[in-house]
């Protein structure tokens, strides 16, 4: 008897019936923390209100608090914080100009590597990494696809 593995394979179809949060990159699911710590909430607050100031006088701008996005059929991310120049139909489907991520424990690996290799595939043109930890923050800028 051969020993195949098997694999589920999601689509975003998949995804918008599930209950709580989750993400699907590439048809992989990964289950979300249930709820951002106190920090994490803080930190993102200030992010997202530093970018509407930023953003108020563009008409074409908009900075958006954890939304998803729809990069293909089988994969839907939910960043903390981005900044879209672009009006939107019903959901985004199209890269951000800039993304950011708030690191937690469980979800480190993912977005340092997983996700920043996603984002410069999709074309973000910077990929923003805040650690809580260390009151620090990476910024990637997107030149010649790398």
């Amino acid at each position: 008897m051969a020993n195949h593995a098997y694999e589920e394979h999601y689509t975003k179809e998949d995804y918008y019936q599930w209950q709580g949060d989750w993400e699907i990159v590439y048809g992989h699911a990964y289950a979300m923390v249930p709820s951002p710590s106190f920090r994490h909430q803080l930190i993102g607050s200030k992010i997202i209100k530093q970018l509407l100031e930023q953003t108020e006088n563009c008409q074409k701008c908009h900075a958006l608090y954890e939304i998803d996005i729809e990069f293909s059929e089988d994969t839907v991310v939910c960043p903390d914080c981005i900044i879209i120049c672009h009006e939107p139909d019903e959901r985004i489907t199209k890269a951000p100009e800039i993304i950011f991520e708030i690191i937690s424990k469980s979800t480190a690996k993912r977005d340092e590597q997983l996700k920043f290799e996603l984002y410069q595939d999709e074309g973000v043109k910077y990929y923003i990494i805040v650690y809580p930890d260390s009151n620090k923050a990476k910024v990637y800028h997107l030149k010649n696809g790398k």
